[in-house]
């Protein structure tokens, strides 16, 4: 497999293995976080249609 281009020219498959498990870290926790968003979002809504009622 040939490195691919961009600012990394080394052949570390370690950094190669590290960026990509940084990015899926990140992906992960991402979407975690915009989960829990979004349910504390319903969850304000519901409670303020409740006060409406």
């Amino acid at each position: 497999m040939a490195p691919l281009p961009g600012p990394y020219t080394g052949k570390s498959t370690l950094a190669l293995v590290a960026r990509v498990s940084a990015f899926s870290v990140g992906a992960v926790y991402g979407s975690i976080k915009l989960k829990f968003l979004k349910a504390q979002a319903k969850s304000h809504k519901k409670a303020e249609a409740k006060d409406h009622h």
